[in-house]
C-alpha cells in the first residue's frame, strides 16, 4: 500500500485540514506599523489596521480563528496588570473591529496577565509570590472585557487555580453564556517560550520564573489532573502547551476525556524549524507540515501555529 501516491493516500490515517488552523498574532498600538520580531523570522507585531487586513486574508484562506496577543508600552504595565480590564486596550479594539469587518473568522483571546504586568508574570505578585485569588479576580475582569468586545472564546493561559470556574460563572452572570472557554489546561514550565516573550515585550521584565504555577515538564499525571479540574469547572476545550515535546500528554488527555483538544506550537518550536530551514539543515516546508500532522496523530482537533497562513496556502493549493 506504500508503492504509489494514490495508495498511500487511500490508507492515510490522519489528515491536516484548514479547519485545524488557529493563527496567533501580535498587536501593537498606533497606525500602519509593522515590527519585525528577530527571534521569530516571518512573524511581526502589527497595528490594528494592518491586523484587520491580515485577518481578511486569513479568512479568505480558510483559517478558522485568530488568537491576538498584545505588546503594550512598558509605561502602561503595572504590578496588577490593570490594562487587561481596559475595554479600549489594543486586543479589545481589534476584537470589536474584526467582528464588524471580518465576522466569519473566530477570535480567541487570552485572559492571562503577563502582557500587562510590569514583572512579566501571569498573575499578581506580592512579596515575590503569586497571589492566586487576587490574580483570578483580575483575570475574570479581563475576560469580561474581552467578551464584551466580542471575543468568541476566552482562552486563559495563566494556570491559576479556579480561574476557569470563576470565568464561566462571570460570563454566565453577564449574559455571555455562548462565549466558550478553551483552557490552557496543561501549560508546562518550558524553555520553548523565549521568542514569544520577546514578541510581547516581557523578556527583560520577568522576575523569578513561572515554575510555581506552570506544570513541571517531568509530570504527565499532574497535567491530566489539571485538565480534569478545568473540565469540572466548565471548560469547553482543552489545550496543551507547548506542543511537540508533549505529544504524549495530548494523547493522554484526548483518550481520557474525549473532549476537543488543542495544542499550541509555541514560538520556540516555530523558531527552531525556521532557523534550521534557513541554514539548509532541514527542508523547512516538509518539517513544518510533518510537525503539524504529528499533532493530529496525537489526537488534536486543532493547532495554534505561527505557520498558519503558509500552511493554509499549501492546503488550498496556492
Amino acid at each position: 500500500m506504500r508503492k504509489a501516491d494514490w495508495s498511500r493516500r487511500m490508507v492515510q490515517e490522519n489528515v491536516l485540514t484548514l479547519n485545524d488552523l488557529i493563527w496567533p498574532i501580535f498587536l501593537i498600538d498606533g497606525e500602519n506599523r509593522r515590527e519585525q520580531i528577530p527571534a521569530m523570522p516571518g512573524v511581526e507585531r502589527v497595528t490594528v489596521d494592518i491586523a484587520l487586513r491580515d485577518a481578511e486574508n486569513a479568512a479568505r484562506l480558510g483559517i478558522t480563528a485568530i488568537a491576538p496577543f498584545p505588546n503594550i508600552e512598558h509605561s502602561m504595565r503595572d504590578d496588577t496588570g490593570s490594562q487587561i480590564s481596559n475595554p479600549d486596550n489594543v486586543v479589545n479594539r481589534f476584537t470589536r473591529q474584526i467582528k464588524k469587518e471580518v465576522p466569519n473568522i473566530g477570535i480567541i483571546t487570552d485572559a492571562a496577565l503577563d502582557p500587562f504586568t510590569s514583572h512579566g508574570h501571569d498573575g499578581i505578585l506580592e512579596n515575590g509570590l503569586i497571589v492566586n485569588d487576587l490574580s483570578v479576580a483580575r483575570i475574570v475582569s479581563g475576560a469580561l472585557a474581552q467578551a464584551e468586545a466580542g471575543a468568541d472564546i476566552i482562552a486563559p493561559s495563566d494556570m491559576m487555580d479556579g480561574r476557569v470556574g470563576a470565568i464561566r460563572e462571570a460570563l454566565d452572570a453577564h449574559g455571555f453564556q455562548d462565549v466558550a472557554i478553551m483552557s490552557y489546561a496543561a501549560k508546562f514550565s518550558s524553555a520553548f517560550y523565549g521568542p514569544y516573550r520577546e514578541a510581547i515585550g516581557t523578556a527583560g521584565l520577568l522576575k523569578g520564573d513561572k515554575k510555581t504555577y506552570y506544570v513541571d515538564p517531568a509530570n504527565s499525571e499532574e497535567a491530566v489532573r489539571e485538565a480534569a479540574q478545568d473540565l469540572e469547572e466548565g471548560a469547553d476545550m482543552l489545550m496543551v502547551k507547548p506542543g511537540m515535546p508533549y505529544l504524549d500528554v495530548i494523547r493522554r488527555i484526548k483518550d481520557a476525556f474525549g473532549i476537543p483538544t488543542y495544542a499550541y506550537q509555541v514560538s520556540g518550536e516555530y523558531s527552531m524549524i525556521k532557523a534550521a530551514g534557513a541554514n539548509g539543515w532541514i527542508d523547512e516546508e516538509r518539517a513544518m507540515m510533518e510537525s503539524l500532522l504529528a499533532f493530529k496523530r496525537a489526537g488534536c482537533d486543532g493547532i495554534l501555529t505561527y505557520f498558519a497562513p503558509r500552511v493554509a496556502e499549501i492546503l488550498s493549493g496556492r
